[in-house]
């Protein structure tokens, strides 16, 4: 598949995403550096989702980026390739943190089955906790405490878009609950895919992984240094909306099958000027 040239900037404007509002609270310079870290995140990511390429074809797609981060590809293309070769150069990110990211990026390529909650969240590592892990480079930390309220932080996240986004995964053939889970509470794979379980059954088994997402939340909470709260700013309006939609979807029942969870636009003002003037 043809590298991606596009800018930093054009492929942020196009994603919409939580994340990119997030960014906005962080001063200029900040924000720009962590808009072409998350545009190295998005195309990764529309790597894998583009079925308009081979299973090869977008493997050889992440192996470039791989080949770029470790050095063994030397001339990056204009764009996003040279933006970001750039930034890994001013906050010397770690390589290891960037390769978790392409992992876990490899490791949706074909649908994976997570057996246990620790499989599930080792894969939650690689694509969320990894990322918090190089934002914090970049926003600026003094404590080492605050690497463990990035990856504790990264975890609640994902687990949370995990839950929003069962019926979505659903029907894409995709599923990310733990199995072990699923047979506990007396559901099975099938019954999820067919996106019919039995409603009493379900409600459980989300209440089970909500709990295990507000564990991480409250982890992340207490990990964060008093001294790091300020740079942190963004990562914590994440985690202000996040949590909040994982109230929202317990208070509804999860209905997931149904409707994709969101904050309504008022609360997510209220929530970035918050995060903009008050931290």
């Amino acid at each position: 598949m043809d590298p991606v040239t596009d800018s930093a900037r054009e492929i942020v404007s196009r994603s919409g995403s939580n994340l990119a509002f997030a960014l906005a609270v962080l001063p200029r310079r900040k924000r720009d550096d962590m808009r072409v870290f998350y545009a190295f995140c998005r195309v990764v990511d529309d790597i894998v989702d583009d079925q308009g390429y081979s299973l090869e074809e977008r493997r050889a797609g992440l192996t470039r980026w791989r080949d770029l981060i470790h050095g063994r590809l030397t001339e990056p293309l204009a764009g996003i390739e040279q933006e970001f070769m750039e930034l890994c150069r001013s906050y010397t990110l770690e390589t290891a943190d960037l390769d978790s990211i392409i992992t876990g990026m490899e490791m949706d390529l074909e649908p994976q089955r997570f057996e246990t909650a620790a499989d599930l969240q080792y894969y939650c590592y690689c694509v969320a906790s990894a990322v918090g892990l190089v934002s914090i480079e970049i926003f600026g930390y003094t404590d080492p405490a605050t690497r463990v309220y990035a990856e504790q932080l990264g975890y609640a996240l994902q687990w949370t878009n995990i839950l929003r986004d069962v019926g979505e995964d659903a029907r894409e053939g995709r599923l990310y609950l733990p199995l072990e889970d699923l047979k506990r509470f007396g559901l099975t794979e099938k019954m999820i895919l067919d996106q019919k379980p039995d409603r009493a059954k379900f409600e459980r088994l989300m209440k089970h992984e909500t709990d295990r997402a507000r564990s991480f939340y409250k982890a992340a909470a207490e990990a964060l240094p008093k001294a790091d709260r300020t740079s942190m700013r963004s990562a914590e309006l994440m985690r202000r909306i996040y949590s909040a939609i994982l109230d929202g979807m317990e208070k509804d029942g999860y209905r997931v099958y149904e409707r994709r969870y969101r904050l309504p636009k008022a609360v997510m003002l209220g929530e970035f000027l918050r995060a903009k003037f008050l931290g």
